[in-house]
């Protein structure tokens, strides 16, 4: 088939079945994905690695499991073009972080997540660009260079998983996984207009993802459609003896109750969410009163009086948790066992200050001194301790919305996408993650869909939270949305003038 024939903004659900019915073929759909990366990705900036090789085998072998007549044989993902975050271990092919710290690591093992994806006959065509360590709201903190946003390549796409958005939206995957410490998926999904799911802590194996924070880390997909987001977490969750975090729940089927509708279901819409502020966009607020009255007409119970009055101090927390788990985790880059290694000093120790003055960019370094300052003695009950009490506090008061309804919805981001350049404060980039952060520190579900246009006509995003494992009602709120509104069918134009760079 000829590559043009082929819409680079297939959904997972369309590709897989035109696979079945031999319209084309996954070495057709991986050849059209190729060609989409080497005709955009100078402009994009998404891949710190294409797979070619690679993708155009896995892709072969793929064919020949469809071709087999046997349905056991293949699953959803089978044949399908998928982006990996650059932070999930590939056995032989280079795993950076975003790093120059890490910038020649090849793994001599996959995560269980990619070996998921191999056995069920998923397609790799590449390792997505990414904040440093996923340390960042951006992408702009990559060691590397920054990432385009597919709506206009000179603003960013969010952060750490900007490369993973960017390449569902941009046309260039079908599919990507990302991980979300504190809404490094949600966020940069909002920012380019597309769908991206954080699960349950622990419904998903960390083993092989390089830590950042281990208690808020988890991996998720991203996707053009909420189904095609649940038929990929269906593939990669699950137990993993690997991992003493994962759980040992059953996974349910994540689209048995896609189709049930809203009638009569409760959702909150806590007031801390919905209130004007600093850095807060009109344009944002009013996309997200507008989706509420799209659930309302579908015969949701709209509970405007719920009350989160401790998530305001979630950023507060998340940034002493986080950067102190950082501390211990990026430790053992120290020049010796594996990674950049700085061998210029005259001293045992000068060469291990090089290393990792010269190894970790900015960011990584200001969140190694935050961690080991709250960490440090004399300091760790005042701000450890006690971050860890309001953490119990929050997830406390979300047991509580949840007693009375089983879905929340908030904005996914104060903003929309803002100028590569924009944000110089720290702070002023922290604060992106404002509506996200309360999943991660209660370590819920929580996904994020498109939901209109904001300032200068950049997508906005709307966010749904369930409760701990439950994420087929998570996936059934998105979805009953998704199915009133056609913000998910809207993509940019890459033939566009602003797509050209100097």
């Amino acid at each position: 088939m000829s590559l043009d024939a082929l819409d680079p903004y297939l959904t997972l659900t369309q590709a897989a079945g035109g696979l079945r019915s031999g319209a084309f073929t996954s070495r057709d759909l991986t050849e059209a994905s190729l060609a989409r990366i080497d005709a955009t990705d100078d402009a994009m900036r998404a891949f710190l690695t294409v797979m070619d090789d690679e993708a155009r085998a896995a892709a072969d072998q793929a064919d020949q499991r469809l071709q087999s007549g046997d349905a056991s044989e293949s699953t959803a993902l089978t044949g399908i073009p998928i982006a990996i975050k650059d932070l999930l271990s590939t056995k032989g092919v280079r795993t950076t972080c975003g790093s120059r710290m890490l910038e020649d690591y090849v793994p001599v093992y996959d995560a269980t997540v990619i070996e998921r994806l191999r056995e069920a006959g998923a397609v790799m065509v590449g390792k997505t660009n990414m904040d440093e360590f996923a340390m960042g709201s951006s992408t702009e903190h990559s060691a590397f260079f920054p990432t385009g946003n597919p709506w206009d390549p000179e603003r960013v796409p969010g952060g750490s998983s900007g490369g993973s958005a960017t390449a569902v939206g941009a046309g260039q995957a079908i599919v990507s996984l990302g991980t979300d410490t504190g809404g490094s998926i949600r966020q940069p999904a909002a920012f380019c207009g597309v769908v991206g799911m954080k699960p349950t802590y622990g419904r998903v194996s960390r083993y092989g993802l390089v830590a950042f924070a281990s208690s808020l880390d988890q991996v998720g997909p991203f996707a053009r459609t909420v189904e095609d987001a649940a038929a990929l977490l269906q593939v990669v969750a699950g137990p993993d003896l690997s991992d003493s975090t994962c759980s040992e729940l059953p996974v349910p089927d994540f689209s048995a109750d896609l189709d049930k509708g809203l009638d009569g279901v409760a959702i909150a819409a806590p007031r801390e969410f919905f209130q004007a502020g600093p850095g807060i966009q009109p344009e944002v607020l009013a996309a997200a009163e507008q989706a509420l009255d799209v659930l309302a007409g579908l015969g949701a119970t709209i509970d405007r009086d719920a009350s989160l009055p401790t998530a305001q101090h979630a950023l507060t927390v998340y940034y002493i948790l986080a950067p102190s788990e950082a501390s211990a985790n990026l430790a053992r880059y120290d020049g010796v066992k594996y990674g950049y290694s700085y061998t210029d000093g005259d001293s045992m120790w000068e060469n291990y200050e090089g290393t990792r003055q010269y190894g970790f960019g900015d960011e990584v370094k200001r969140r190694i001194m935050l961690g080991a300052y709250a960490l440090s003695a004399g300091y760790y009950d005042a701000y450890y301790l006690k971050a860890q009490k309001v953490r119990t506090l929050i997830r406390r008061e979300f047991d509580g919305v949840f007693a009375k309804a089983p879905l929340i919805v908030t904005p996914t981001t104060p903003s929309v996408a803002f100028k590569q350049g924009a944000v110089s404060d720290p702070y002023e980039m922290y604060l992106n993650d404002i509506f996200t952060v309360p999943a991660n520190i209660a370590g819920l579900p929580a996904i994020s869909v498109p939901a209109g246009f904001g300032a200068d006509g950049m997508p906005a995003g709307l966010q749904f939270i369930a409760n701990a494992w439950d994420e087929a009602t998570l996936f059934r709120g998105a979805f009953a949305y998704q199915q009133a509104t056609d913000w998910h069918t809207r993509h940019p134009s890459l033939e566009a003038p602003s797509i050209k760079r100097a």
